[in-house]
């Protein structure tokens, strides 16, 4: 394979369409006052006290940075951060919690706007997208820019799009010049552009790989590049150091995965202090309750029913179980996953604090393909999903 890439990437235009900094911007569009502060999602909802936004110096509890402004993020403030650790990276930013309900709604009027220009597109979450402007007419960067038009007519928000000849370079292209930047790249522009960015931008390269190459004097994608394939395979393994290999020449020949069927959807929650089945039943159950009614609404929107669902627990000391409950027939309303909840529930012992919970639809089925059968009598259920005896 030449380094100019295999023909049919040539021919194509693949476009990685990312949300800028997504759920703090639309926050922002709720509270414009708030623009250009720094601004942290994350935690739980609770009630302002007099008006006043609270501040992550005045947060204490395990959550976990969803997301962060711009302004944010130059003091070091990162996603998958523990707030406690941002407040003291910046302890004047704005914490706001997520509002996952209206983040899906904008979501979905973002890629809706796209579909209405280019539609052929693969969703790769709720905020990113690539978009196939192979055979779409006109100019690159005119195609471009209508996207980045529709997605702020639509929303109001602002993305980074990359196009280039594929989903690899695509999605490194996207983030050069982020926010609201749009990179057009060929495999010409290879050189100046991806191979003085660290190996870890590849999507694909992870922490471990990233110092594991390290230690092979190999930092950036340049590196890489000039690496003997044979030596990444004997270090890598075949198939992993292969990919390297032409991953760091921008060779990547996937096509769009156009649609694309869930095969679970899940919603699980981390407290703000370890809970104990006996002690904090009534919050426990108050709490899966409600995660019942969100993955209620979650499989409702996308219009799936769940033939098994399953519970997950995480242990104070971090060990975690899981526990599926196969269905005589699929469900989707949250009376009928509570009680499916609950059956998992009694083969998971019950007797240390936990810290997370989580419920899960599986075995995922369209509804509009289910043929239901004649109505059953309903259960009776018993009030609340931790009112056993535990040891």
């Amino acid at each position: 394979m030449s380094s100019n890439g295999p023909v049919e990437d040539r021919l194509r235009r693949i476009a990685h369409l990312d949300m800028d900094a997504y759920f703090a911007s639309v926050e922002l569009l709720r509270y414009p006052e708030l623009r250009g502060r720094p601004l942290v999602i994350g935690g739980r909802r609770q009630a302002m006290a007099s008006g006043e936004f609270q501040r992550l110096s005045g947060y204490a509890g395990r959550g976990v940075v969803t997301t962060a402004t711009y302004e944010a993020r130059v003091f070091g403030v990162r996603s998958g951060m523990g707030l406690m650790k941002a407040a003291a990276l910046a302890p004047d930013a704005i914490l706001l919690p997520g509002d996952y309900e209206t983040y899906s709604r904008v979501s979905r009027a973002f890629k809706a706007a796209v579909a209405e220009v280019a539609p052929c597109i693969e969703d790769r979450g709720i905020d990113e997208i690539y978009v196939d402007l192979t055979d779409v007419p006109g100019e690159t960067r005119d195609l471009a820019q209508r996207l980045k038009d529709a997605v702020r007519r639509a929303t109001g928000l602002s993305c980074s799009i990359g196009v280039t000849p594929n989903k690899l370079l695509s999605k490194l292209a996207s983030e050069l010049q982020k926010p609201d930047g749009l990179t057009i790249l060929g495999f010409e522009d290879i050189p100046s552009q991806i191979w003085p960015l660290p190996c870890a931008a590849i999507n694909g390269i992870g922490p471990k790989a990233s110092v594991k190459l390290e230690g092979f004097r190999i930092r950036t994608i340049g590196e890489l590049a000039e690496a003997d394939p044979d030596f990444l395979i004997e270090h890598f393994g075949r198939s992993y150091g292969a990919w390297l290999h032409e991953a760091a020449h921008g060779r990547d020949d996937r096509p769009l995965a156009l649609s694309r069927e869930p095969k679970s959807i899940s919603r699980e929650t981390t407290f703000e202090r370890d809970l104990h089945p006996r002690q904090d039943r009534e919050e426990l159950t108050r709490i899966l309750l409600a995660l019942c009614e969100r993955l209620a609404q979650d499989l409702a929107r996308k219009g799936y029913l769940a033939r098994s669902v399953g519970i997950k627990l995480r242990y104070e000391d971090f060990s975690t179980v899981t526990r599926d409950h196969s269905l005589s027939a699929p469900i989707a309303d949250a009376a009928s996953l509570r009680d499916a909840a609950r059956d998992s529930l009694k083969r998971v012992p019950l007797d240390r604090k936990l810290r997370l919970l989580g419920i899960r639809a599986g075995s995922l089925v369209k509804e509009a393909d289910w043929q239901a059968p004649p109505a059953q009598p309903d259960r009776v259920s018993e009030p609340g999903l931790f009112d056993r005896p535990v040891s």
